[in-house]
């Protein structure tokens, strides 16, 4: 019998707890979590996106900044807003909203904020520690699938897990977090990509399938074996005559014809989503309580 994955569901237990670890903590003394988020620009999924951690937020008594910029902002002002935020003690985390307009380089952006503020996990000094097995901040996505399939308690030692997707901020993160000697993870992991030769062979293989290549319905029933795991991390709006909003939302697994093969599936929406948006919490307190940056 196939069972989900429910983020939705695990996200709102999590957001209790946060909240319930925030009013202890600032009981105690502890400065509220104080999370700034800048956006550039009016991309409308971004816009979406950030109005839903600012309300994350409140719901679990953080504190919140937007700072916002039209999408000709010079490079150099926008680094200018970040090493100000930096420089702010009253900010625990940062998050600067891609996708950046063409003309900044997002590379700069990440690299300009500082590491024990990045609760994005995107820094290369967080990529670095997250590698070498050191306290990090990790990605928020690649955390909330984590935290998914150790409250499910879904079997990962010794199980082939394959990663559709090397992305620095999923497929390459999941793929050291899985392999790793823990909890969910010591797993055997292959990474699989445009490049990639006989990828339904290889996807067949696999008992837990993470899918994050970018491309909608792109997993097919007959490329899953019977009682695997799939978490499914795409979303991309599909032109949909039949929605209201004229399309719908669909991820990187076509849903009907794997669903049916496994022991687990996330559902999109209300799987991985929420998760990435909780696990930013989680990393926000973290910041706040000084546990990975001392």
């Amino acid at each position: 019998m196939t069972q989900i994955l429910d983020g939705k569901q695990l996200s709102a237990l999590m957001k209790q707890q946060i909240k319930a670890e925030t009013e202890e903590w600032t009981r105690n003394g502890g400065k509220k979590p104080h999370l700034a988020a800048i956006l550039v620009g009016n991309d409308g999924a971004s816009e979406t996106y950030v109005a839903s951690k600012i309300k994350d937020c409140e719901e679990v008594g953080f504190d919140s900044t937007l700072v916002r910029f039209d999408a000709s902002v010079s490079e150099e002002e926008l680094l200018d807003a970040v090493r100000r935020i930096n420089n702010d003690a009253g900010i625990d985390g940062l998050i600067v909203q891609s996708p950046l307009p063409a003309h900044i380089s997002e590379q700069k952006v990440v690299e300009t904020i500082l590491p024990s503020k990045d609760v994005d996990g995107f820094h290369p000094e967080n990529a670095g520690r997250l590698a070498l097995g050191m306290p990090s901040f990790v990605s928020a996505t690649p955390a909330g699938i984590m935290f998914l399939l150790e409250h499910y308690k879904v079997e990962t030692s010794g199980k082939h897990c394959v990663v559709l997707g090397r992305s620095h901020i999923v497929g390459t993160p999941v793929s050291l977090l899985m392999s790793r000697n823990t909890y969910p993870g010591n797993a055997t992991v292959t990474i699989c990509h445009s490049r990639t030769r006989d990828l339904a062979e290889i996807t067949r293989s696999a008992d837990i399938i993470i899918a994050a290549i970018g491309k909608p319905e792109f997993l097919k029933g007959d490329m899953v074996k019977e009682g695997a795991v799939v978490v499914d991390v795409g979303i991309t709006r599909v032109p949909d005559s039949s929605k209201k909003a004229g399309f719908r939302l669909a991820g990187d697994v076509d849903f009907a014809s794997v669903a049916p093969k496994c022991s687990w599936i996330t559902p999109v929406p209300g799987g991985v989503g929420p998760m990435t948006r909780t696990a930013l919490l989680f990393n926000t307190l973290k910041s706040a309580r000084k546990e990975v940056y001392k």
